[in-house]
């Protein structure tokens, strides 16, 4: 089973979760893109209560995605680094923001998410499999 680590940019937020992940991808969805700085959000899907945060405490934004979900966002308070999000719709799931692993080599990804939403400039690999939409 694979042993996944990481934290924010600055170090004030540490966690470990040691699951197999249930999917692994990228997220093309317009609240993605906000939060990646324009490209898709790329997440290993882990369940919840495997997500222990070792140090420091993330702050919180939720909003009802289009969906009508309400997806929870967490950031860094000191460097405003992304690193999970929760949905309602499957709170057993948390997606961790692949570039907060100490070891982003252990992401392997397996699709895209709301590809509707793609801009023509993403790079969607021909042989992963696409979403238009996602339960989010």
């Amino acid at each position: 089973m694979p042993k996944f680590e990481g934290g924010c940019l600055c170090g004030a937020v540490r966690y470990i979760c040691e699951a197999e992940p249930s999917a692994q991808g990228a997220c093309h969805c317009r609240d993605c893109q906000s939060v990646s700085g324009g490209g898709p959000a790329h997440s290993t899907m882990l369940p919840t209560d495997s997500v222990q945060i070792t140090q420091g405490a993330p702050v919180v934004y939720a909003k009802l995605s289009k969906a009508g979900n309400r997806v929870s966002r967490f950031f860094c308070a000191s460097c405003g680094t992304h690193l999970f999000l929760r949905s309602a719709a499957h709170p057993d799931r948390t997606a961790v923001s692949v570039g907060t692993l100490d070891e982003p080599a252990l992401y392997t990804p397996h699709g895209h998410a709301w590809v509707e939403s793609a801009p023509r400039w993403h790079r969607l690999e021909a042989d992963l499999s696409r979403l238009l939409r996602d339960a989010a």
